[in-house]
């Protein structure tokens, strides 16, 4: 069976837009890789909310990936594959931070992972990078996420580079979903179909 730890925010916890509550699991992106790929498969999620790849965030603590991949990888050991799906809080306004250092702190994230031991026959785990899409209409989160809809539009770009510089799979989640309109920055249901959909080609691609 092949082992897959999703580690993302939010998305990947499965904030519903809507209602501000948490899709059930069947819904999420997670759920739907899940079922496409079949038992042969096990999906971890491992989202959280407010998440960043590398950021200390000053207003709500915890958030920082880098701190939380290591034993994360640890405990799920054994595992074939990391998906890494951050990027989307890396751009919020109190950072203040261009598209090109959330490529870093992706890069970072993506480093960390290949230099442990955590994967079948103590080898680094395959990774595969999904770049967010880029944000829609600001409602809620506008004064959060100030300024974030250009360097939103880079990101895509710069995760591309950070996955051939690596030798890891990529997905461009913007080629498949678009942010709700709700909020600017969440997926509704129909956008986490699509997208479980996708990745789990991806995976599929990755793992063979």
């Amino acid at each position: 069976m092949a082992v897959i730890v999703a580690f993302g925010d939010s998305n990947t916890w499965g904030y519903d837009p809507a209602r501000g509550a948490r899709f059930a699991p069947d819904i999420r992106w997670t759920g739907v890789m899940a079922a496409a790929l079949g038992p042969e498969h096990r999906v971890i999620e491992e989202g959280l909310n407010g998440r960043t790849t590398v950021f200390v965030d000053p207003i709500e603590p915890d958030r920082r990936g880098a701190d939380y991949l290591p034993p994360c990888l640890r405990s799920h050991a054994p595992l074939d594959l990391l998906i890494v799906a951050l990027g989307c809080n890396d751009m919020k306004a109190r950072f203040n931070v261009s598209a090109a250092e959330i490529g870093f702190g992706a890069e970072r994230l993506v480093a960390m992972a290949q230099a442990e031991p955590v994967g079948p026959k103590a080898a680094p785990p395959r990774v595969l990078l999904v770049a967010p899409p880029p944000v829609a209409r600001l409602t809620a989160f506008a004064d959060m996420f100030r300024g974030a809809e250009p360097k939103s539009r880079e990101i895509s770009a710069r995760y591309a580079e950070v996955a051939e510089r690596r030798g890891i799979g990529f997905v461009d989640a913007g080629q498949f979903i678009a942010c709700s309109d709700l909020d600017g920055i969440h997926y509704e249901a129909d956008s986490h179909a699509l997208l479980g959909r996708a990745l789990a080609q991806a995976v599929r691609m990755v793992l063979e």
